[in-house]
């Protein structure tokens, strides 16, 4: 299930707070693995009942991009129509090798509506927020421009204490370019390394 962005196009950042604050009062509790990616994106494992009060109430998110295969759980489908928040699901089977390769046009498609940030506040996960999380996150940080050895370092950290050298692999041969050609740059994340990639285009 690969749904279209909200027919909006307000920027809806300013909704939000930019550094959700860490002391969280007790009804409110983060996911599995929750963390701030970057301002207005989040990573976590799979949300459950009692985590929704944090994403509606902290975060307020706009998106959820999930990268499980299986049905959205029912009880999640609900909060998300009850809360105005936009599913995007692009099931990926994890990379467990040598059994299965994570398919990049489909990382690609992930990351053009990671980048739209018509989308945000936006929660990645999947079910642990370990390797496929672990995996587009990786992949962002290299439109980040950021050095392969802390995207690993970062991938080490979620992903512990199993990580699979064929997601690191996966990160480091992924090519950002199809992503840069597809993303509308009215709408990048103010962050000045992917608006200077998007204006010199795709090496």
């Amino acid at each position: 299930m690969r749904q279209a962005r909200p027919n909006t196009e307000q920027d809806s950042e300013s909704k939000a707070p930019l550094y959700p604050d860490l002391l969280f009062p007790e009804d409110l509790h983060p996911p599995e693995n929750f963390a701030l990616v970057s301002p207005f994106i989040y990573r976590s494992g799979m949300p459950k009942k009692r985590n929704f009060s944090f994403l509606a109430k902290k975060l307020k998110l706009r998106s959820i991009l999930t990268l499980i295969l299986e049905e959205y759980p029912v009880q999640n489908q609900k909060f998300l129509a009850e809360n105005n928040i936009h599913l995007f699901q692009f099931g990926v089977a994890g990379n467990k090798e040598p059994f299965a390769d994570i398919p990049e046009d489909v990382m690609t498609e992930a990351l053009v509506v990671l980048l739209d940030r018509r989308n945000h506040p936006i929660l990645v996960h999947c079910n642990k927020g370990k390797h496929r999380t672990g995996c587009l996150i990786g992949c962002l940080r290299k439109l980040m421009e950021w050095s392969n050895t802390s995207i690993f370092d970062e991938y080490r950290r979620y992903s512990a204490p199993k990580s699979r050298s064929m997601d690191q692999q996966f990160i480091e041969l992924f090519d950002v370019g199809p992503v840069i050609e597809r993303v509308d740059p009215r709408f990048l994340p103010r962050w000045p390394t992917i608006n200077s990639l998007a204006a010199s285009g795709p090496s």
